[in-house]
């Protein structure tokens, strides 16, 4: 029985956690994660073993700037303690609303958050060029300003202003064992919150977290790799991926293979800072495992896994 068990791993963003940027407070941020708690346990119910990963973009600009308005009182924190606060605080509101989800529909399943740590090489050419966005949008003047205080700033894929900081390649995560233990016991885990807390080696051969960001999709993806999962699907703001987005001339893509996934990213049709990443993430575990990634809405997330809507990502090999 346990070989006909079907693991997925889920990549929810972290804006997909806040349905409307004009009301981003806590209790609107209930709502949607009420929402994407059901479409979740709908595949749930259909017998996969899941482990649900998260983003943390927009949750980590709101203590930042909590951190500077209240600096003048109370010490700041740092980023890598930013990043464990936002996988508890997603993680309680995935594992709450979860276990809400299979109690009403009778479900004997149980979800569980684990804080994962995830190691970097401290020589990671990203420390001196970062370029992971985080935070919420900028206006053009609110960047100059964050600028000016030493912050790196971008545009962020025509959608505005957003700080940056480095994104080094996750390397191992830490709580592998763990994760793949608990999913295979039939836990629904969440973990791999933010992409991880990023973290890298001493000397003596501790663990020390770095000011860092990683990549959520680049994490997931690894450790839907590590795990053996048997399906990677990235849960995102849009049903399909497009050529030519938001243009007049614009295709939604059902498919694509690795080579054409590679040829459309040099043709520059994903932007850096939104779809990029998503593509790289997919082609990875594609490559590594011979099975199929998956983008889509997270409303759509049971359709895509039925093959009615969604973009796959293939081996070349299944043309």
């Amino acid at each position: 029985m346990e070989g006909e068990r079907r693991i997925a791993v889920i990549a929810i963003g972290g804006n997909s956690l806040i349905a409307d940027p004009k009301r981003p407070d806590v209790a609107h941020q209930w709502d949607t994660v009420r929402t994407t708690a059901r479409h979740i346990a709908d595949l749930i119910a259909q017998g996969w073993d899941v482990v649900v990963t998260h983003g943390n973009g927009p949750q980590v600009g709101f203590i930042l700037r909590r951190n500077e308005l209240a600096s003048h009182e109370v010490h700041v924190t740092p980023l890598d303690l930013i990043v464990a606060d936002t996988q508890g605080s997603i993680g309680y509101m995935l594992q709450q609303t979860l276990d809400n989800e299979f109690r009403r529909r009778g479900m004997h399943k149980t979800a569980i958050t684990l804080v994962t740590q995830v190691r970097v090489d401290p020589n990671d050419p990203a420390f001196q060029r970062p370029t992971k966005p985080i935070g919420g949008f900028l206006t053009e003047e609110e960047a100059r300003r964050f600028a000016a205080q030493g912050w790196p700033v971008m545009e962020d894929a025509g959608r505005g202003w957003r700080r940056v900081v480095a994104s080094p390649q996750p390397l191992e995560i830490i709580e592998e064992a763990a994760i793949r233990d608990a999913v295979r016991q039939g836990w629904v885990v969440i973990a791999v919150g933010g992409g991880g807390i990023p973290v890298v080696e001493n000397e003596k051969g501790e663990l020390r977290g770095v000011p860092a960001v990683i990549d959520k999709d680049r994490a997931s993806s690894l450790l839907a790799r590590r795990i053996d999962a048997d399906l990677f699907l990235i849960a995102t703001a849009v049903e399909k991926v497009a050529l030519n987005y938001g243009k007049p001339n614009q295709v939604w893509l059902d498919r694509m293979t690795v080579s054409q996934a590679r040829q459309y990213m040099a043709e520059g049709h994903f932007a850096p800072g939104s779809m990029k990443p998503k593509i790289e993430a997919c082609i990875a575990f594609v490559e590594a495992t011979g099975r199929a990634a998956i983008i889509t809405h997270p409303a759509h997330i049971t359709r895509a896994v039925q093959g009615e809507t969604g973009t796959y990502i293939v081996p070349d090999e299944t043309a």
